[in-house]
């Protein structure tokens, strides 16, 4: 019997007047090269018909990776203080966001490590933060009631009927932070969403009483850097009131409302509810004034920080192949960047909102929201150490 480097040397001999043969000659070299090496027709037909030389595969060593450790450190602590969006969101943001860093000193990157963060893909990006993310499922109480028969006189708008994008026009909502009982009065928190630039306007108020709503949405109006044009809530009271429909009808501001129990017309503001709201606030429950006076100051870094330093992507095309939806967004981008790509601003209010931008440090802004964050969970501790002392 021949030995493996015999049947090589046997084999790399015949291999190349196997191929040049003809289907007769083929089979005789095949029997003739089954009878001295041992193999079976079928493997002796596969190692001489192929080009490569047989043997054992040459072993290469581990790939070097790109995005290594020395990416991921820095990526973690640019994902925590975008305060955890995904990936397509992230990476356009990542040359501004770095940008805007370095320039408040908050982080310092070599030309090699800020290269690969500002050329990283999303994908990359998802993947590498894969273990680092929490995820939390939690659920709240409806606490929308019915408007009365004023609803007739307001024009109904459904999800379709956003032909005009303008810049002013806003979707509106309340979110109950009333925890697991919607009994006795609890803070509301007030939240509108320009459709066209995602730019929010953030409040909180004790219950929910129409006088109380309307001067929240009169404050943050007041705040606005452009005109506010629409307003489109749901069908709630708090909503749903002449007060509000006065305003409105005042200073020439498109007031509508969506169909009953379709919450897919308002489906902006339901959006922001829960990335914004919910995910700085929680689901607890808050009835106190310490509560609301601690929020409201939250709720104001958490306004700015939103607006200036949180890309969102809007979708540009959706299309049903089958039984799937393939779904096309346009670039990440700040409600700010879209802001000023609008055009709707001012001289005076496009200097204004630029002096503010540059004057705002996100990680500030974040150290800012965690500290009032804490602030607020202690008061829950302090009530639940009294209900249990009683």
């Amino acid at each position: 019997m021949l030995t493996m480097t015999e049947r090589k040397i046997l084999t790399k001999t015949i291999k190349e007047r196997y191929r040049k043969a003809d289907k007769k000659k083929k089979s005789e070299i095949l029997t003739e090269f089954c009878e001295s090496c041992g193999y079976n027709r079928s493997y002796a037909r596969r190692i001489l018909g192929c080009k490569k030389t047989p043997g054992r595969k040459k072993r290469y060593g581990p790939k070097k990776r790109i995005y290594d450790y020395s990416v991921f450190v820095p990526l973690r602590k640019l994902w925590i203080i975008a305060d955890g969006i995904c990936g397509q969101r992230l990476a356009p943001y990542l040359p501004e966001l770095i940008r805007v860093l370095e320039e408040k000193k908050e982080i310092r990157l070599n030309k090699k490590l800020r290269k690969k963060l500002t050329t990283i893909s999303a994908s990359t990006i998802d993947r590498m933060l894969k273990a680092t993310k929490k995820q939390y499922e939690l659920k709240g109480k409806s606490t929308t009631k019915p408007g009365t028969l004023l609803r007739s006189t307001i024009a109904v708008r459904t999800f379709n009927d956003w032909d005009d994008v303008r810049p002013g026009f806003f979707e509106t909502d309340t979110v109950a932070f009333c925890g697991a009982s919607v009994k006795g009065e609890y803070i509301n928190g007030l939240n509108l969403t320009d459709v066209s630039t995602a730019w929010v306007v953030l409040d909180a108020v004790m219950g929910k009483g129409q006088y109380r709503i309307f001067q929240a949405i009169d404050q943050g109006r007041q705040r606005l850097f452009f005109p506010m044009l629409g307003l489109d809530p749901d069908n709630g009271t708090e909503f749903i009131n002449w007060i509000l429909k006065r305003y409105c009808e005042k200073e020439t501001i498109t007031f509508t409302r969506i169909r009953p129990n379709r919450k897919n017309d308002n489906c902006y503001v339901e959006q922001k509810n829960y990335t914004v709201l919910r995910r700085f606030l929680g689901y607890a429950r808050y009835d106190t004034e310490e509560q609301l006076a601690i929020i409201k100051e939250l709720l104001r870094y958490i306004e700015l920080y939103v607006n200036f330093f949180q890309p969102v992507m809007k979708l540009e095309e959706k299309q049903r192949i089958g039984a799937k939806v393939k779904k096309k967004y346009d670039e990440a981008k700040t409600p700010y960047q879209r802001l000023l790509d609008s055009g709707v601003l001012t001289p005076e209010n496009e200097t204004r909102i630029t002096q503010l931008y540059h004057s705002l440090n996100p990680v500030d802004l974040k150290r800012n929201i965690n500290k009032l964050t804490v602030k607020l969970e202690r008061t829950l501790r302090y009530i639940f150490r009294d209900s249990t002392n009683t």
